[in-house]
């Protein structure tokens, strides 16, 4: 006889990494800035086992201009967060969400001058 009863999930299977809802506010909030000023047009959230994302676009159909990941793993080590250019080089890495954020602030501080 057969069951219909579905096979429960190893826990580790269901596990994901996410943005809580102040890191979302902070970067939404870098996020409105950039729009309003010009420099970012649309974003797009990736949650995977390893890694929370959060990609930013200057045009919605083209690789993502800078990427926010978090990867709690490296809390202990380099740091949790961190904010990736296009190239693939790292340009701040750290704990504190805010203070890796202010790199990106600095290039809209730029590009109003």
């Amino acid at each position: 006889m057969t069951s219909n009863t579905p096979v429960p999930l190893h826990p580790a299977a269901l596990e994901q990494i996410a943005f809580h809802r102040t890191e979302l506010a902070l970067l939404m909030g870098l996020y409105g800035r950039m729009v309003a000023a010009g420099e970012w047009r649309d974003y797009g959230l990736s949650f995977l086992r390893d890694v929370a994302v959060f990609s930013v676009f200057k045009h919605t159909a083209e690789n993502p201009i800078y990427k926010v990941e978090k990867r709690p793993k490296l809390r202990l080590k380099q740091g949790q967060y961190a904010v990736i250019g296009m190239d693939g080089q790292v340009l701040k890495r750290g704990n504190d969400l805010r203070q890796v954020l202010r790199v990106l602030d600095r290039k809209l501080i730029r590009a109003v001058d």
